[in-house]
């Protein structure tokens, strides 16, 4: 069982929606569209189910060519962030309806249909209409409507973003376990790289209509092919500075230089765009072999058990995450220092030529 699409594109009212792209989605994997808001998720699962029509390119459903073929004649669920119910259904009636059109036995929709409320804590609620219960848990019933169907492609845009925390990290949990007993195709669409990274499996990262790169999500985190697909798999964004590479040194513009060791020695000289997390920032100057920075607070953000900090420093904006609630005052100026063993550095094309991690065979898309 695979889904392949090949050289898809998608334009509207002139618009490009989804460039040229070429993807393959296997029997039995959980596959995450990570990306910002408008950068073509929606859009790619549209031409995966069937209710838009590529403008170029053939989609394949087991090798066979299911372009022109209707959305209700394809093996597919589909689950938007914005639910939708039958209304004058009961809970158990909305998750049973599509057992029903595929003629299942009694036994078998009330087993099917017990087992799905149960995962989405629905079972208290089953005899209960959409209009009598809380979003969260209409969206939950959405949900289990269309797991219940056990088809080959199971399609969920952003499903948990309308869902408490609590419950939020339960099913990020559990839909791999589910995904992993059906056997079926899922394609998870979110804007959160922690989302994907909890989600595993393969990740397909996408900015402004383009596949940047596909491969295991820790890969991608770990190894992105280019800054557009570091920036996408970083929260906050990466932050980048440009630094020169002179033969066993990287020089930043304060001044400061660092070791350049292994693969990144054999560089060779010249310009290059260093990156790293928000998490690599520390406060001070007194971390063993660090590079110091000089960088005048912007604003904070405090999450509850520790602080983003926006700073600027040699005409970059970086954001740092740093332990603890933190008491700074705006426009203060603070030391912050980054590790050298923590850096990727990318060539003059934004291409990734050197990762602090090892180094898997990276995909491009």
């Amino acid at each position: 069982m695979s889904l392949r699409l090949q050289d898809v594109s998608k334009i509207s009212n002139g618009e490009t929606h989804i460039f040229p792209t070429d993807i393959e989605l296997q029997k039995g994997t959980m596959n995450v569209l990570l990306g910002p808001t408008s950068s073509g998720k929606t859009s790619l699962m549209r031409l995966m189910a069937g209710l838009d029509k590529p403008d170029t390119g053939k989609i394949y459903w087991e090798e066979q060519d299911v372009t022109n073929q209707r959305v209700q004649d394809r093996d597919i669920a589909m689950v938007y962030q914005q639910f939708v119910n039958y209304p004058a259904m009961t809970v158990y009636e909305n998750i049973a309806s599509p057992l029903k059109l595929q003629k299942k036995c009694a036994a078998d929709i009330d087993a099917k249909v017990r087992e799905m409320a149960e995962l989405l804590q629905l079972t208290s609620i089953l005899d209960r209409k959409p209009n009598e219960i809380s979003g969260g848990q209409q969206q939950r019933c959405a949900m289990a409507r269309a797991l219940a169907k056990d088809v080959g492609l199971v399609l969920m845009d952003e499903p948990l973003a309308n869902l408490d925390y609590k419950l939020r990290e339960e099913l990020r949990i559990e839909i791999p376990r589910l995904f992993e007993a059906s056997g079926s195709i899922f394609v998870y669409a979110t804007t959160e790289p922690e989302e994907a990274l909890l989600l595993g499996g393969n990740t397909a990262t996408l900015w402004e209509g383009r596949v940047t790169q596909v491969a295991p999500a820790m890969d991608v985190y770990r190894n992105p092919v280019d800054e557009i697909t570091a920036r996408v798999y970083s929260d906050p964004p990466m932050n980048f500075v440009s630094v020169k590479k002179q033969g066993a040194f990287v020089h930043f513009p304060n001044g400061q230089s660092a070791k350049a060791h292994d693969d990144l020695a054999s560089l060779p000289d010249g310009a290059y765009r260093a990156g790293f997390r928000a998490h690599h920032i520390a406060l001070g100057d007194n971390l063993a072999g660090a590079i110091t920075f000089d960088a005048q607070l912007i604003v904070t953000e405090l999450t509850g058990s520790d602080t983003f900090v926006h700073l600027d420093t040699m005409d970059e904006r970086w954001i740092g995450l740093v332990s603890g609630l933190q008491a700074f005052e705006v426009g203060q100026m603070l030391k912050v220092c980054l590790s050298p063993d923590n850096i990727f550095y990318f060539d003059k094309d934004n291409e990734l030529v050197f990762s602090p991690h090892s180094e898997p065979e990276m995909s491009r898309a």
